[in-house]
């Protein structure tokens, strides 16, 4: 499935490109924002990319995540958390973080989020800082599920597009331009 996603997301992004867009950003939120920065490490076509909920790795939130202990249980008894890391690593945003050094990056994280714990999200920015990804970073008074609750739904809509678009605004050398006439 998350082989199809990226390949589905490249497919779309290439049709863009042949469209003529130029400025190209992803979004993704949750399971999407793993799949999101997936996309941009194999897609050279990406500019930009925000990240709504993080994790390092796609195994520790759903052995540790409130919303996949149903998984957990199923998985108990069977193998452990870092087998399970081994064998869902290419799915893992933490090894393709080398690949994002020409990209903009947004990474938003819930304070008080039960589905993908906090301190994962705090050791992926600490990740990006420590090899020197460009990023910003986000920290949202909520939790997972209330993200998408007023006020904070809004707050996280104006933080995610307020990136993108001044991201995917600016040309790769980093000064910014008028989108009036630009694609």
């Amino acid at each position: 499935m998350c082989r199809q996603a990226v390949l589905d997301a490249r497919r779309g992004i290439a049709w863009l490109a042949a469209e003529g867009y130029d400025r190209i950003g992803i979004l993704g939120s949750s399971l999407g924002s793993c799949l999101s920065l997936l996309t941009t490490a194999h897609e050279p076509l990406i500019r930009a990319q925000a990240l709504n909920h993080i994790s390092p790795y796609f195994a520790d939130v759903v052995w540790r995540g409130l919303s996949t202990a149903h998984v957990r249980q199923g998985l108990d008894g069977h193998i452990d958390l870092g087998q399970l890391r081994t064998l869902w690593s290419p799915i893992s945003p933490q090894l393709y973080l080398d690949r994002l050094h020409d990209r903009q990056t947004l990474l938003v994280y819930a304070r008080y989020d039960l589905t993908f714990p906090v301190d994962l999200s705090e050791n992926l920015v600490r990740e990006f800082h420590a090899r020197g990804i460009p990023h910003e970073a986000a920290v949202l008074p909520c939790g997972h599920y209330s993200t998408g609750k007023a006020p904070f739904k809004y707050v996280d809509g104006w933080v995610l597009t307020r990136f993108l678009r001044k991201a995917l605004t600016r040309p790769r050398n980093g000064r910014a331009t008028d989108t009036s006439t630009n694609r």
